[in-house]
């Protein structure tokens, strides 16, 4: 489980294909710190385990559905990934809970100050728009934020200078694609429902 606050940008050292399957190397100082062999870390939202881990990054062994379902696709060496812990019990909750199994691929359509404001409009896969509320959670790229707006697929977000310097949402582009999770309470509250309509 994971909160969705990211504590740091990584930096791919490198991701490739080997005999026994795909291979990410991420650089990073904060991350690392009391982790261990096979613990999840949220890689742009992906709950992925730790198969090494040192004082300079982590490593993680990447399943194919993983990397053709998710953006990680599309990293390279020197991309920037947020990663997140995960979750711990022993002190405050923030943002809200994540297991870290992205649902689908959106694309940015709009990144864009407004004023003193940057507005974050996103198209998400049309499978899952029916979670998308007014003040609802959702989570890009691992990023716990708030929807501020919906228009059929299509959600707005405002974000706030903090988590355009601390996350990658401040060196994406309209056309780029997100990693999206949609709130688990609502797929788990629409499943029961649908069991107690049969």
């Amino acid at each position: 489980m994971f909160t969705g606050l990211v504590e740091e940008k990584g930096e791919v050292l490198s991701f490739h294909k080997e005999a026994d399957g795909w291979r990410l190397k991420v650089k990073a100082h904060v991350v690392p710190e009391g982790v261990q062999l096979g613990e999840s870390i949220a890689v742009n939202g992906c709950c992925l385990s730790a198969i090494s881990v040192s004082q300079y990054g982590v490593e993680f062994d990447v399943l194919e559905e993983t990397r053709r379902l998710t953006n990680l696709k599309n990293v390279d060496f020197g991309s920037s990934v947020n990663l997140e812990r995960s979750l711990r019990f022993d002190g405050r909750v923030g943002g809200h809970f994540l297991t870290g199994h992205v649902d689908g691929e959106g694309e940015i359509v709009e990144l864009q100050s407004k004023g003193a404001d940057v507005l974050l409009r996103i198209k998400a896969p049309e499978a899952f728009a029916r979670y998308l509320v007014y003040k609802g959670c959702v989570a890009i790229d691992g990023i716990s934020l708030t929807v501020a707006e919906v228009d059929g697929p299509v959600l707005s977000i405002w974000l706030i200078p903090h988590t355009l310097a601390v996350t990658t949402l401040g060196e994406r582009s309209p056309g780029d694609s997100v990693n999206m999770e949609f709130d688990l309470l609502a797929k788990y509250t629409e499943n029961i429902l649908a069991q107690q309509d049969r």
